[in-house]
């Protein structure tokens, strides 16, 4: 089992999303639902996703998570690793696009197992988003 994909195994997670700037990560979120996992929305521009209360940060969150996935703004991506690492949160996934330099620089100092460099759709649903898989696992980048 990769990294990336052991980072599906864990039992909870927040989703990190900013909604009045970017979609939330609403396919992930949903395919982890249907899976069983807590999932908690973490989105400080709107009240709701997919009928769940939102949480402004991770400070605020009603239980303990064992991993973040981060789909926000570059700009906003090192501020919630640093809330993870100070919420203890050891395992951290950063979409695709999203991540910095000093994101996961502050990820390596906090000793945050970070994933980042790919997109979590493919390591959850099937459908189109297989392909990317495939090309992946050719590419050695899986």
């Amino acid at each position: 089992m990769t990294n990336y994909e052991s980072f599906w195994t864990l039992d909870s997670f927040a989703f990190v999303g900013n909604t009045a700037k970017k979609p939330f990560p609403a396919m992930s979120y949903a395919a982890l639902k249907k899976k069983g996992k807590t999932v908690i929305p973490v989105d400080p521009s709107v009240d709701a996703i997919q009928g769940d209360s939102t949480y402004r940060d991770l400070e605020s969150l009603p239980e303990a998570v064992q991993g973040v996935v981060i789909e926000v703004p570059r700009e906003e991506t090192k501020d919630w690793v640093e809330q993870a690492a100070a919420q203890g949160i050891r395992h951290v996934w950063i979409h695709m696009g999203r991540e910095t330099p000093e994101a996961l620089e502050l990820a390596r100092d906090k000793d945050i197992n970070v994933r980042s460099g790919t997109c979590a759709v493919m390591y959850l649903q099937g459908g189109y988003h297989s392909i990317h898989k495939w090309i992946n696992k050719a590419l050695g980048k899986y």
